[in-house]
């Protein structure tokens, strides 16, 4: 438990000092999407889709999120399919089309590998379509084939190791890294993204917590207001 706690921090740790001014600029894009009254995408296969559903519709999130979530990227309906067909050229256009996103909007793409053809041809369809893009992926990745820092408008480090567990365990090893990384820089980005809107004089969506006295009441106004804009709302 010690080890894999100080692994954890020592990786986030690392993210903050190294990665500031490249999350201080995707924390900006979120602030203008909130001011322009557009939507934060999220996208990302298998456990990457993991960072979008921990910032989606929750106490202290920012009601304009929106995750991109296709059943056949994510483990539910078949976790060893998912995982080939993160690989097939020509699948992240036809979930792309399914969100309708306008300029307005912007997208995190999530893949800690960076290499797979589905979040690489998500942020090239995005870049295509004039939405800009934010990428986290690994360096450790970059000269083994991760494409994806190469086609989004900022690329932010995720410093998971290659293979992304930390553990050794035997002739292996445990203790994924990238879900709580991920999970990191998103929060971080749509706080601060979040702060900025609000000291430039517009107040962000946020939900609070529903079991506390006026949450709901006050979820329900941005609900209304999201219904039929954020899908899976």
């Amino acid at each position: 438990m010690s080890q894999y706690l100080q692994e954890i921090i020592s990786v986030l740790q690392r993210i903050e000092a190294e990665e500031a001014q490249k999350l201080a600029q995707a924390s900006r894009l979120v602030a203008d999407t909130i001011k322009k009254g557009g939507l934060v995408y999220t996208f990302g296969c298998g456990h990457s889709h993991l960072p979008g559903l921990d910032a989606f519709y929750r106490a202290g999130g920012l009601a304009n999120v929106s995750p991109m979530l296709d059943t056949d990227l994510m483990l539910h309906n078949g976790a060893a399919k998912s995982s080939r067909m993160e690989k097939m050229s020509g699948i992240a256009q036809e979930v792309f089309r399914r969100y309708s996103l306008t300029d307005k909007d912007m997208l995190f793409v999530f893949s800690a590998s960076g290499k797979n053809q589905v979040p690489v041809e998500m942020a090239q369809t995005a870049t295509a379509h004039g939405i800009p893009t934010v990428g986290i992926s690994s360096s450790s990745y970059y000269d083994r084939g991760g494409k994806l820092h190469e086609n989004v408008d900022i690329a932010i480090d995720c410093k998971v190791p290659y293979g992304d567990a930390c553990i050794p365990v035997g002739d292996v090893a445990m203790g994924g890294l990238s879900t709580a990384t991920n999970c990191f820089i998103l929060n971080s980005c749509l706080i601060e993204g979040a702060k900025l809107a609000l000291s430039e004089g517009v107040k962000p969506p946020i939900y609070i917590s529903g079991n506390v006295e006026g949450g709901r009441d006050h979820n329900i106004v941005l609900e209304d207001l999201y219904l039929g804009r954020v899908k899976h709302l």
